[in-house]
């Protein structure tokens, strides 16, 4: 089981911490800090991402389909707000190579179930793109 901690390390920065695999991971406020480090919504974007790009992956290895080298691409909106709010989490997903109209369900479905898009509120919009065959995958 793992353990999450966050420290305050001062100036608008935190560092996250997982045990027992001690991994950090750097973040800071990107209007009150420097903006060097992840930010919390950037955190949040990505982890979305990386939630439905793993549901895909269980599928993909349940069925035999190469993923490897998919990239997503992800754009935040609504951050320039007095009060900042997430309006919109828009993520483009880069697959290298083409499946069959079924696989892309099965694929896509295991996409749009993932936990972390279920706890997002209702009033942040999510926008996917899927583009298969994409050369500029990695």
């Amino acid at each position: 089981m793992s353990t999450l901690t966050i420290t305050y390390d001062g100036d608008q920065h935190v560092t996250a911490f997982e045990e027992p695999q001690h991994k950090t991971v750097a973040i800071d406020c990107p209007y009150t800090g420097k903006g060097e480090e992840f930010s919390p919504a950037s955190l949040l974007g990505v982890s979305l991402a990386s939630c439905m790009l793993l549901s895909m992956g269980a599928i993909a290895r349940r069925d035999h389909l190469d993923l490897e080298g998919t990239v997503v691409d992800i754009a935040l909106t609504g951050m320039n707000k007095t009060f900042p709010h997430i309006d919109t989490i828009a993520l483009s997903f880069g697959i290298p190579r083409d499946f069959s109209p079924p696989d892309r369900d099965k694929l896509e479905r295991a996409a749009q179930i993932c936990p972390i898009m279920a706890s997002i509120a209702g009033d942040t919009e999510i926008s996917v793109t899927y583009r298969y065959a994409d050369a500029k995958a990695a």
